[in-house]
């Protein structure tokens, strides 16, 4: 009978791990860290802040931003990576800026804007929705003869700007045979084949 060797190899420290990733700062982004651990990030977009665990250490040095974390926890290596992230977001956000395009797919379907803070959707419900956006982020609406109208968020806050075109995208979830709903611009809708009727 034949041996078999199996030979395991660490990869881990030949991965490229997010968190061990050193971040660019641009020319127009101004980076500071307070007593608390809190980082504020400014640039031509506006100011945000981001109050990062005690036990991880930001780094400046010159235009490079590091995150570094003190030990191999499993907690440590999430914290690392997950801040990493966050200030890069801020520092995209302030800099550049975040856009979010949905689509609304339906006939009938209809965006328009009550104000500079509320929108109206119809979305084929027995009366339109009027929903509140937060004041942080500029919205726009874009309706073309032949075409499906468009809603645009924008803003600095990736979380914030996420987290409202998730919940616009949840009033009218894209259902699979049709492709009727709300769906982000350039979304891949997986769709179903109907039932046939018998011959």
């Amino acid at each position: 009978m034949e041996k078999f060797c199996v030979t395991f190899i660490n990869t881990e420290s030949e991965m490229s791990r997010i968190g061990k990733l050193p971040l660019e700062i641009p020319q127009n982004v101004d980076i500071s860290v307070d007593k608390t651990n809190n980082v504020t990030v400014k640039g031509p977009k506006g100011t945000l802040s981001q109050l990062v665990d005690k036990d991880i250490t930001v780094n400046i040095e010159g235009s490079t931003l590091t995150v570094v974390r003190p030990t191999e926890q499993k907690r440590h290596k999430a914290m690392h990576g997950l801040y990493r992230s966050l200030i890069a977001n801020m520092v995209k956000g302030v800099s550049e800026g975040v856009k979010i395009q949905l689509e609304l797919v339906g006939v009938g379907y209809k965006s328009s804007l009550q104000g500079p803070h509320n929108l109206e959707l119809s979305l084929g419900f027995s009366h339109n929705l009027v929903i509140g956006i937060p004041p942080e982020i500029k919205i726009s609406t874009i309706t073309e003869k032949g075409k499906n109208p468009i809603v645009t968020l924008e803003g600095i806050d990736k979380q914030l700007v996420g987290q409202v075109a998730a919940k616009l995208r949840s009033l009218r979830e894209v259902e699979p045979y049709k492709g009727k709903g709300i769906r982000f611009v350039g979304e891949i809708v997986r769709r179903k084949a109907g039932k046939t009727s018998a011959k």
